[in-house]
């Protein structure tokens, strides 16, 4: 299931602030002064980047708008606008944030229990049921409908034929915005039917900006940390800090610095771990990002360059880059994932899976095939 959404940070409907996606939103802007505004827009990008925040803001823009975008003529006209950026107290956004303007609807997993703790694994069509009565009817407060979808490769089958039907025939003055994760998931048809934005990862800089601002408590080493641990993501460093990210990966490149030969006393306290709670996934998410950047450090030869994310780094990858070439590495990471995919799949012992990844690491850095 997708991970909930950190209770410390404000949700993208109520969050005023956009970091690190400028080019996207002049894309935007570009289309609705230019005339060349599409009825649905498909936004992609890593998890907790973003995406969901501008999709609200796109579509706030939209509610304050009054007409129909048109290109700019010779006789001029109001300025075109430059940004998305809205106050909190305009009563649109208020309206949006609370989910009473009557031109918007926001559509994400519906709750699996009564107490709204815990959301569905998918967006149901009993969720999105409404998307086409709503978008075709007459707008009632403006000049414009629109609806966020968060996220749109959450959907199942009959959710997504469900938005296909909206798709190919969309309604006038109404918007779409569809946020997704993995726009692979989405059907070709509703990919080809969207204007696409690709969002890029968040930069280590604006990373830290956040990280800073949502988690002031933080010690410097520590954002440091999770700002390199959560590869352009707010989000994914927000939730390493509540799993204890940096102190897991922490451990995790003490026990390979042994490497060619593991302690197996360690090797077992690290696996003990691995049952409680998400720290099996947490652990193996680390250990897969680790191997990537690995690799491509010593495909690059950019490792003299590369900021730390750990004490001792550097010299452990030196160190292990020597005793086997990038290839090897690369073959073993594709291996550990497939095994970490296998293990969270058919829900085997956890302990014993994380035993045997780290294994297959010392026989990579033996010269053995894992």
């Amino acid at each position: 299931m997708p991970a909930e959404r950190d209770p410390d940070i404000l949700h993208p409907r109520l969050n005023p602030d956009l970091i690190g996606h400028e080019a996207a939103e002049r894309d935007y802007l570009g289309a609705w002064s230019g005339g060349r505004l599409a009825h649905a827009w498909l936004i992609c990008g890593p998890r907790g980047i973003g995406k969901a925040t501008l999709a609200y803001r796109m579509a706030r823009f939209a509610l304050t708008q009054t007409a129909e975008p048109a290109p700019p003529d010779m006789f001029g006209g109001p300025p075109a606008p430059k940004t998305l950026k809205m106050s909190p107290e305009h009563p649109v956004f208020k309206r949006v944030a609370a989910q009473g303007h009557g031109d918007f609807r926001a559509v994400e997993r519906g709750w699996s229990d009564s107490k709204m703790t815990k959301r569905k694994t998918t967006i149901a069509v009993d969720d999105i049921r409404e998307v086409g009565s709503f978008l075709s009817m007459t707008p009632s407060e403006g000049a414009w409908r629109t609806i966020v979808i968060d996220a749109a490769d959450e959907m199942n089958p009959n959710s997504a034929n469900a938005v296909l039907k909206v798709l190919e025939e969309p309604p006038k003055r109404a918007l779409l915005f569809l946020v997704a994760h993995n726009p692979d998931r989405l059907l070709p048809t509703i990919r080809s039917r969207c204007r696409r934005l690709d969002l890029k990862p968040l930069t280590s800089q604006q990373v830290t900006i956040l990280l800073n601002r949502y988690r002031p408590s933080l010690k410097s080493g520590e954002v440091v940390a999770l700002s390199l641990l959560a590869d352009g993501s707010i989000g994914r460093a927000l939730e390493l800090d509540d799993e204890g990210g940096v102190a897991l990966f922490a451990e995790l490149m003490s026990i390979l610095g042994e490497l060619p030969r593991l302690n197996i006393t360690r090797l077992h306290a690290l696996s003990e771990k691995a049952i409680r709670g998400d720290a099996f996934r947490t652990l193996t998410g680390l250990l897969n990002w680790w191997l990537a950047r690995m690799v491509t450090l010593g495909a690059r030869e950019t490792l003299d360059t590369a900021a730390e994310a750990a004490p001792g780094e550097r010299a452990l990858v030196q160190r292990l880059l020597a005793a086997a070439p990038p290839a090897a590495w690369a073959d073993a990471w594709a291996q550990i994932g497939h095994m970490t995919t296998r293990a969270e799949a058919v829900n085997v012992d956890k302990k014993r899976a994380l035993l045997s990844i780290l294994l297959s690491l010392e026989a990579t850095a033996q010269g053995r095939a894992a």
